[in-house]
């Protein structure tokens, strides 16, 4: 805290130094100064995932339509159509991310370990799939895979064989202890995202739902 404290000394302008830059503006300087920095400062920081640091918990002191008026009004011809949709996503992303992670440390697993369990209690007995379907049905690369089942495998969740199938590919199963993780894990997670979902009705997400599908697959198609 004191290097902070110290550092924040050396950088912070003096009340003197801000008193007289506050001297010379002009008062339409000054006005308008107070009037859209703390507005473009916000929209700023929102568009770019930097907000101000704020506890934990506390309410966002900006919307979406202050921030996407504030470039109207400061950058006319500015596009801004995107601000009051992917805001509140983005915002949302953050919000969901750390309320998983709590629930995820109080079930006693990662995120990783779970997606990997959940892709093979999903496949259904005998809740096996080769390290390439696993690559495919997670989504991420064949390095990520082979850590993640080398870590569950040390921890007797799962066991690596070679598979009677496909020539040289590994057989990835799901152990009894993992199948108790998973089924525990799964039911804290999935319960806890139908308390978040409090808030929409049963005809409201039934909007929902394929709006976010339309718009997740046309993003994933820019992004190929």
């Amino acid at each position: 805290m004191a290097g902070s404290a110290d550092r924040h000394a050396e950088t912070a302008p003096s009340s003197a130094e801000t008193a007289g830059r506050q001297a010379h503006r002009s008062p339409r300087s000054a006005a308008r100064h107070q009037s859209t920095a703390s507005p473009l400062i916000a929209a700023e920081a929102t568009r770019t995932g930097a907000e101000p640091d704020r506890p934990e918990g506390a309410a966002v002191s900006t919307t979406a339509a202050e921030i996407a008026e504030a470039w109207r009004r400061e950058r006319p011809g500015t596009p801004v159509d995107s601000i009051e949709v992917f805001t509140p996503i983005v915002r949302l992303a953050k919000m969901l991310g750390d309320d998983r992670a709590r629930v995820l440390r109080a079930a006693g697993i990662d995120r990783a370990t779970l997606d990997l369990l959940s892709v093979l209690r999903r496949s259904g007995a005998p809740y096996t799939l080769t390290t390439r379907q696993l690559t495919e049905r997670t989504l991420v690369t064949a390095g990520a895979i082979s850590q993640r089942v080398a870590r569950a495998e040390r921890e007797g969740l799962v066991t690596r064989a070679p598979d009677p199938v496909g020539r040289k590919a590994v057989a990835v199963a799901l152990t009894d202890a993992g199948h108790a993780v998973v089924e525990r894990s799964v039911d804290a997670v999935l319960g806890r995202d139908s308390e978040l979902l409090g808030g929409l009705s049963a005809e409201e997400r039934e909007v929902l739902i394929p709006l976010l599908g339309k718009l997740e697959a046309f993003v994933r198609a820019q992004s190929l």
